[in-house]
Order: structure tokens, then sequence, then C-alpha cells
């Protein structure tokens, strides 16, 4: 959980204090992707992140793999086998039946969203492939298309939407239309057999996608390209 925490950490410290500069051209942080106007509530800026990043914060909160992350290392309980450290001994653990886990329930509506989420990205690196007319291929343009693959990777392999792919089916061979999500099913299956790397990786993809946005944005370094 120590990614986790350090990464929740530096999305608020980015939100609060460093999003008045989203862009750094052509590249646009996937922070605040798609970019809303900032608003101002009683003399105060709003950061557009705000209208964003609630759609893969939800997703990832009530994700499996980070449920089970989170659980054990803040709520319990903790892995089989082992006895439950002597402060959480004291937690009454109900599950999901109680607030607020049982938000952890909607996982499959914060899906869509993030899979929306995952087109407007896309939509981000192909801008980012012209400037001025011209093709435009930087270090940028390679992370922020890293991040979409390791997104999809990762959305794409989750358990609901393993679901949804061969979910509710009694026979696979009736017809075609059957057999063709049982073919979407595996290639999901593999996906999400590998669901806590790519969460991990993805994770660190829209971290470094941010960061180097943010980077130039602050004239570190130029971005190295070619047109």
């Amino acid at each position: 959980m120590g990614a986790q925490t350090l990464f929740g950490i530096y999305v608020l410290w980015v939100l609060l204090f460093d999003f008045h500069h989203p862009r750094a051209e052509p590249y646009l942080s996937p922070f605040f992707s798609p970019l809303f106007p900032a608003p101002t509530v009683l003399g105060v800026l709003i950061s557009p992140g705000f209208f964003v990043l609630w759609s893969p914060l939800a997703f990832r909160a009530s994700c499996y793999y980070y449920r089970k992350a989170y659980y054990r290392a803040f709520f319990a309980p903790p892995a089989c086998g082992m006895a439950p450290p002597s402060a959480l001994q004291r937690l009454k653990y109900k599950g999901e039946t109680v607030f607020p886990m049982v938000l952890s329930n909607l996982h499959r509506f914060a899906l869509y969203t993030a899979i929306l989420n995952i087109a407007f990205l896309l939509v981000d690196v192909v801008v980012s492939l012209y400037t001025l007319g011209h093709l435009y291929v930087g270090l940028g343009t390679l992370l922020l298309a890293l991040n979409v693959v390791m997104l999809s990777a990762y959305t794409f392999g989750c358990h609901a939407f393993r679901h949804l792919a061969g979910g509710s089916l009694d026979c696979y061979s009736c017809s075609w239309a059957a057999r063709t999500r049982r073919t979407l099913w595996e290639k999901v299956t593999y996906l999400n057999e590998r669901h806590g790397l790519f969460a991990l990786v993805s994770l660190f993809t829209v971290w470094g996608s941010d960061v180097y946005v943010r980077l130039l944005v602050h004239n570190v370094f130029s971005d190295p390209h070619l047109f």
C-alpha cells in the first residue's frame, strides 16, 4: 500500500496547489483529461482535475485487487493463517454490508466511466501526434501512449468487464454470439489473471505521465522529439 498512499498524496498536492498549468504543448496531463474550465466558487479557483479524477478514483477504490490490498493493510481481516495485528482485533469487520464499504458494489458502474476516461486519453495521444500541421513524435507521446495501453490492460482485465464479456451464459457453443463472447471472455481472462500487475504498472504510468508533463510545464527540460 506504500505506492498507493504516496500516489494519493501526490494527486492531492497537484489538485490543490499545482493545477494552474495542466498542459505542456502538445501534451495534456492525464489528471486533467478532458480539460474543463476552472470554476471560481466564493472567490476560490477550483481545480478542474476534481471533475476528472473522481472516475479513476472510484474505479480503483472499488477494484477487487485494491480492496484486498487496503482491507488487509488498514481494516482486516489479514491473509489466511496470519493472526491480525492487535490494533485491528478490536475492529468489527462486516465486509461490504455497511457504509462506506457497501459503495464498493458500484464497481461495475465505475467501470463504464473508466472506459470513457481511457477514450479521452487516447484522443490526447492522437492530438499530441500533430502540432501545427506536422507529425510530432516526442518522448511525451510515447509515455502517454504507454499509459493508455497499461490503463486499458488494467481496465479491460477487470472482474466486472470479464463478467460482461462472458457472464450469464448457460451454453458457450449454442450460437455464434455465445461463441464470440467466449472468445472475448478468454482474452479478458488472460488480462484478469494479471490484474494485480497491470493495476500496479498503470498506477506508475499515469503517475509518470503527469510528472513528465509537470516537468515540461516548469521548464525543467525540453521534450525530445522528432518531426
